[in-house]
Formats: C-alpha cells, sequence, structure tokens
C-alpha cells in the first residue's frame, strides 16, 4: 500500500477475523509493527504468517493481562503510536424482555469494560513513547450507537456507550497536553466472512444477500477493506488534528429515513 505508518507500533484487539483481520492486513501493509489479540489461535497463526503481525492470546475484559501485554509491547517494540480498539461479542443478547442478565453482562463485560480498558492502557503506554505523548485510538463502535436494535439490546447500549468513551478520552487527552488522538469509527452492515456464512445458511441466499444489500441506500454492504482503510487514515499523522469525533462508514444508512 504505502508507508505512510512506517515506524509506527500498532495493536489491534480481536483481530483474528472480519475487521479486526482487515485492520491488521492494512496496518502491516502501511508500514506498521502490528500486534494484535484473540482467542483464535489457529487463524491467528495463519495471519502471522501473512503480514508479519505479532499474536497474543488475550481477553480484553481481564485487567491484570492487560499489564503484561503493555509491559511487553514497551519492552519489544519500545513504543505504542496506534490501537485499534476492535474486539466485540453479540452472544447472549436480546430484547428488553429476553436477555438475561448473564448475557448483558458478558456484552457489556466484552464491548464497553474491554473498550475502555483498551483505551486506558494504551493511552498509559503512548503517554510514555519516546519523543512525548502521542498516538492514535480507533473505536470500533456501530451504526446501531444511532439506530438501536429491538432484539440486540446491550449491543447497541454497548455501542453508544462507546462513543461517549471516545469523546471522553479525547477531552482528557487534550486538556492534559497530550498529542494523542481518540475516535470512533461508525460501520453499518460489513460484508465479513461471518455474514457471508450467516446468508449462505438462509434457504434463500439470494434472498437474504438482497436485505443485507438493501440496510443501505447505496444497495450494498461495506468491505472490510473500506472499513480498514478508514482505520489506518485515522491513524496516520494525516488525521493529526482529528480527534473526539464518530465517523460513519455505513453507506448513508442513518444519514435519515426514505420518502414514500
Amino acid at each position: 500500500m504505502s508507508d505512510r505508518l512506517a515506524g509506527k507500533v500498532a495493536l489491534v484487539t480481536g483481530g483474528t477475523a472480519g475487521i479486526g483481520a482487515g485492520a491488521v492486513r492494512r496496518l502491516s501493509a502501511d508500514g506498521a509493527k502490528v500486534i494484535f489479540t484473540g482467542s483464535r489461535a489457529e487463524a491467528a497463526q495463519a495471519l502471522c504468517a501473512e503480514t508479519g503481525a505479532t499474536f497474543v492470546s488475550h481477553r480484553v475484559q481481564d485487567n491484570d493481562a492487560w499489564e503484561e501485554l503493555t509491559a511487553m509491547i514497551r519492552k519489544d517494540f519500545g513504543r505504542l503510536d496506534i490501537a485499534f480498539a476492535n474486539a466485540g461479542v453479540e452472544k447472549g443478547d436480546g430484547s428488553i424482555e429476553s436477555i438475561t442478565l448473564e448475557g448483558w453482562n458478558g456484552i457489556v463485560e466484552v464491548n464497553q469494560t474491554g473498550v475502555m480498558l483498551t483505551c486506558q492502557h494504551a493511552i498509559r503506554t503512548m503517554k510514555d513513547n519516546p519523543g512525548g505523548p502521542t498516538g492514535s485510538v480507533i473505536i470500533n463502535s456501530s451504526m446501531n450507537a444511532h439506530r438501536a436494535m429491538g432484539n440486540y439490546l446491550a449491543y447497541s447500549v454497548t455501542k453508544t456507550a462507546v462513543t461517549a468513551i471516545a469523546k471522553s478520552a479525547a477531552m482528557y487527552c487534550g486538556q492534559a497536553g497530550y498529542q494523542i488522538r481518540v475516535n470512533a469509527i461508525l460501520p453499518g452492515v460489513v460484508e465479513t466472512e461471518m455474514i457471508t456464512n450467516i446468508m449462505n445458511s438462509q434457504p434463500d441466499p439470494a434472498l437474504a444477500r438482497q436485505m443485507y444489500e438493501g440496510m443501505s441506500p447505496m444497495k450494498r454492504m461495506a468491505k472490510v477493506e473500506e472499513v480498514a482503510a478508514l482505520v489506518a487514515f485515522l491513524a496516520s499523522d494525516e488525521a493529526a488534528f482529528i480527534s473526539g469525533g464518530e465517523y460513519h462508514i455505513d453507506g448513508a444508512s442513518t444519514a435519515g429515513t426514505l420518502g414514500v
């Protein structure tokens, strides 16, 4: 791609599949040294072989494990310039009537607490960078931060909450005198391997595809590479004065309503 991230060190959580894996590929292609986390060791090995990235088995909601991870980054890489808080789950979700407390807590633990811990430990590490506190933190939210789903209560709530984390952290870093930027991206439906498998498992895969594509006025889903490109831009020095923002990448899905 380019060398615009040459010399930078990046961390991607939930990097073994989907948008996370796409970000690992793009950040590596743009010259960054990438560390990514997750729990799918076999997929991680293939991605490491493809990109030269470093995999660490890690759960974003485990605060003690964050101390170990950031210590390793400091020791082996000497700095942290980019953090993409991507890890998220939907398992156990439901409507306001059907969701269990166990399901709620499990999703909040990963999607909200895990994002907070990612931002917290990334900023603490970036603060100690040689040359001063610099870096870019990108949070993967969702268009559902502004278009809540009736059958995915916890997912909708957590994706709304993490946009506030981005804004609060951006304000804090600026006021503290850090050149550390924090932004959120809000993807629409992205044609990941998971979505493709869901479509192909339906009785009429073509109809399922039409339904997903019809959610956007542009009549298609986003490509993983398109979302990764937005992450790479926000990670780069070209975005040096962008902080506290929400960046929709949803093909106008949340821009308004269609007329009748």
